[in-house]
């Protein structure tokens, strides 16, 4: 039988080299200590119940809650007896097999826009009823199965089962966005562009005025456009990104605070200290020091 897909080891949560994506059921019978992880993560709470910790505060948990955290986020559980399916999958396919999301009016927010905006910080949740929750249940079952799958004659099915417990999800978020009056409606084709062009040079020292001549459109036909997407002018966004970055970076590389700050496109290290200490509420070299060895022997294990 194929081991755990993925595993837990003093602060960091990692996937065994390979698995594109993964859920399984897990059973908390104690406090979780707060960890990070280097991939895209969804929990669902089936049972029991807790206390939510996260740069967000503390939170109580009901059966239904579900966490979404993208990568480098910090997160763990105050509970005598919590029942959750984490799925995870590989940030990688956002950028392959889910790159379509971009334009989709539920899933590009929640995976693309909604978790960096407003002051989240790479966390969202959101609440699924009974019903919905029975649903979004089946589909993580399924996927869980195909973890004993060959992925070479499996892919496809993977993706598809992952695909429909986004959508449970991201039908949740619009809910939430629709009794907030969040922008909603779907993502402009030159907002997806923009993201695009964004993410494939983080480095570059962008301005708006170059992003928009970059698009061909004015930059407040951009910026307009932008933030009716996302709730983000474009800069905005792309801060939130690079800080993701960074925090992957100093889990898994040996540059320096410095090296890491410039690669991201920020060479001055003070404005790279606060910027990252705003978004993940620690120092680069306090979150470093929290998660990075536990990654790199993580990184070193076999399958």
């Amino acid at each position: 039988m194929p081991e755990l897909s993925i595993t837990l080891r003093e602060g960091h949560a990692h996937f065994t080299e390979g698995v594109l994506a993964a859920a399984g059921r897990h059973v908390h019978v104690a406090r979780m200590e707060v960890h990070t992880h280097g991939f895209v993560e969804i929990a669902v709470v089936t049972g029991g119940g807790g206390t939510h910790l996260s740069l967000g505060g503390r939170h109580d948990i009901q059966v239904g809650d579900v966490f979404f955290l993208r990568p480098g986020v910090w997160h763990g559980y105050d509970c005598a007896h919590l029942e959750l399916y984490n799925c995870g999958f590989s940030p990688e396919l956002l950028y392959r097999e889910l790159a379509w999301s971009h334009e989709d009016p539920l899933l590009g927010y929640l995976l693309w826009t909604a978790p960096l905006s407003k002051g989240r910080r790479g966390l969202l949740t959101t609440h699924l009823g009974a019903e919905q929750l029975r649903d979004c249940e089946a589909h993580l079952e399924a996927l869980d199965r195909l973890r004993f799958k060959p992925l070479g004659l499996h892919r496809g099915d993977v993706i598809a089962e992952l695909t429909l417990v986004l959508g449970h999800v991201a039908r949740a978020v619009a809910a939430d966005r629709d009794h907030a009056a969040e922008p909603s409606g779907p993502t402009h084709p030159v907002v997806a562009q923009a993201i695009q062009t964004l993410e494939s040079r983080l480095q570059h020292p962008w301005t708006l005025t170059e992003l928009a001549a970059e698009l061909h459109v004015s930059s407040s036909y951009l910026l307009r456009r932008f933030k009716a997407s996302t709730g983000l002018p474009p800069m905005a966004y792309l801060a939130r990104r690079r800080v993701e970055t960074a925090a992957e970076m100093l889990l898994h590389s040996d540059e320096t605070v410095g090296e890491i700050g410039d690669a991201v496109g920020w060479p001055d290290p003070n404005y790279f200290a606060r910027r990252f200490r705003t978004h993940f509420g620690l120092s680069a070299t306090t979150y470093r020091a929290r998660f990075a060895h536990t990654a790199r022997q993580l990184r070193a294990v076999p399958p």
